[in-house]
This record gives structure tokens, sequence and C-alpha cells, in this order.
């Protein structure tokens, strides 16, 4: 029977007029990567720190390994690791120290808080750079630093708020890697990023936010179903007279077909051989082409198609 790791019931968090959450509910399983994703504005952020009870909420309930959340609920969060998008460790204290600092807020141990700080710096690859202070390193290794500050003293649940930010690819890797190893070692992961690909690399499970509320929620694969465009098939063609394009248009399963600057472009909805269908009237009208591929939606195909095109400059 799987175990519920957090459960957030009604939750309802207001300032003044404006509504952040509007009776938002979600559930977490133990073992998952859960992704939250939304807009900026949408409320991520805000649901975190309820979650943590840095914020108080006007409504609802918040469990979290099957007991209710409250500020002095320290029994809960010392299971609780934090990564936020901020990086917060201090600037007067080497790489070794900061992440014996953070740990030592959970581990009294001295022994056990000296492993735990060793497998923490190899965990994260930074052993060349115990001593460095933190102004010395990069922005990928400043990262894995705020990262094994978070979870050096192993917590149960990890929660990690945009940790990619504005790093090199290779540590972008180093991290995803380690969020993956970290679940498979029994850590049960939040994820917030508005980079898709991570998201749908590394996540089991999604819920998409937008103004407070969950529009949507599943696997990568059963998200993508619900949205409208299954498939978009794109040939390369010199020539394609009004009519042959009519009659491509009124194919079963596609609801859109543009052909511009030699490129015809259609969207498709279910349906199994569209492109077998679209071939077989383009050469029975003997028409020639060149390139012929075909695209499945991505998760940001999903993601705009759900919550909307339109810019967000609001934070959460």
């Amino acid at each position: 029977m799987e175990n519920t790791v957090v459960r957030i019931k009604d939750l309802v968090k207001r300032y003044g007029d404006l509504i952040a959450l509007d009776h938002f509910e979600l559930e977490i399983k133990d073992g998952e990567i859960f992704g939250l994703l939304g807009p900026n504005g949408s409320g991520k952020t805000t649901t975190i720190n309820c979650l943590l009870s840095l914020l108080s909420f006007d409504k609802g309930d918040i469990e979290i390994f099957g007991k209710k959340m409250t500020p002095v609920s320290y029994d809960i969060k010392k299971e609780i690791g934090v990564i936020m998008q901020n990086v917060a460790v201090f600037d007067e204290l080497t790489v070794y120290e900061n992440i014996d600092y953070f740990c030592g807020l959970y581990i009294s141990d001295k022994a056990k808080r000296r492993q735990y700080v060793e497998e923490a710096i190899k965990f994260v690859g930074l052993e060349d750079f115990r001593k460095f202070y933190p102004k010395k390193l990069s922005g990928g290794l400043l990262r894995r630093l705020n990262i094994a500050c978070g979870i050096a003293h192993k917590p149960k649940l990890i929660i990690l708020d945009e940790p990619t930010v504005a790093v090199d690819p290779q540590s972008r890797n180093r991290i995803l890697e380690g969020i993956q190893e970290l679940n498979r070692n029994g850590a049960t992961v939040i994820y917030t990023s508005h980079y898709m690909e991570e998201v749908e690399q590394i996540c089991t499970r999604i819920a998409i936010m937008d103004k407070g509320r969950k529009v949507a929620e599943g696997t990568k694969d059963e998200l993508k179903r619900m949205i409208k465009n299954t498939e978009t098939i794109t040939i390369e063609i010199l020539e394609l007279p009004g009519k042959v394009l009519g009659e491509v248009a009124g194919l079963p399963h596609i609801y859109d077909a543009d052909y511009v600057d030699g490129r015809l472009v259609l969207s498709c909805s279910g349906g199994k051989h569209n492109l077998t269908r679209v071939l077989d009237v383009l050469h029975k009208h003997e028409l020639g082409f060149g390139r012929v591929y075909t695209e499945l939606p991505t998760l940001n195909d999903v993601f705009l198609e759900i919550t909307g095109k339109a810019l967000r400059d609001k934070e959460d």
C-alpha cells in the first residue's frame, strides 16, 4: 500500500483581496519525484511556504508523514530538506563549514555529523573545493553546495525550488542525476522548475497550477493525452495546390493545416495512421515532396495549452 507523504486539503491563502491559493489540494506518495509546475503568480512558492509552515493560511489542512504540519512541528521538519531558488549559504564559512553548520541543525552527534558531511560533499562532487569560500565558486558549484546543505542530514522529503537556474549544462546534469539518486535511496522529492525538459526527464508525476488552483495532474503521458494536439506532421513540399491542401485538411483527425514557404504543417488530434493518409493523398496527386517528420507533444506543449501563452511577470 502506498503511503501518502504530503496531503494538502482545501488550502486557501489570501493577501487582502488577492486569492493566492484557491481551495488547493494535493497528494504526494512515498517514493515519488513530484513535479509542481505553473506560470509566475500561479501559487507554487506560496504552496511550498505554507507546506513548510513558513506562511500562515486562511483555510485548509496540511499533513506530512501522516501528521498535521504546524510551525512547531520540529519532529517533521527535521525529516525535510529544502533547497530554494535563492542560494542560502554563509559567505564567511568554507564549503565544509557551511555543510557542517546546516547538518548540525539536525544531527547533534559529532561523529555521525562528520560522516554525513563527507557523504554530502562526495555526493555533489565538491571534494576538491571543501576549503573554498562561496565567493570563489562558480554558479554551478554554488548550486551544488546549496543542495549539499539541504540534504546532508538525509531527509525523507526533499523540496527543490528551481535548483538549476543559471547553471552550466554539466552542473545541471549533475544536479538532475543527483536528484534521481536521492530518490532511489528512498527520498520523496517535490521539484519545481520552468525547464520543462527537466521535469519530463525526472518526474514520475506532475501537477500544473494556475491562479492558485490545480488545473491538471498525472504522469507526463497522461497529461499529454489531455490536450488537443497529439501529433504535428511537417512536410517540405515546393508546390501544393489549394484543392489538395483542402483534401489533406479534410482528413480524419487533422484539425489545422497550414502551408507557408514550402512547408505543410498539420496538427492532429488522435488517430494512429495520420501520416500514411496524408502521404497517400500526395501520391495520388503525384506531388513530390522532401523531408517528412512528425513530432509528438512535449510537456511544454501541454503546459502552454493548459495555462495559456500570455506572458506572466508576477511572482508567486
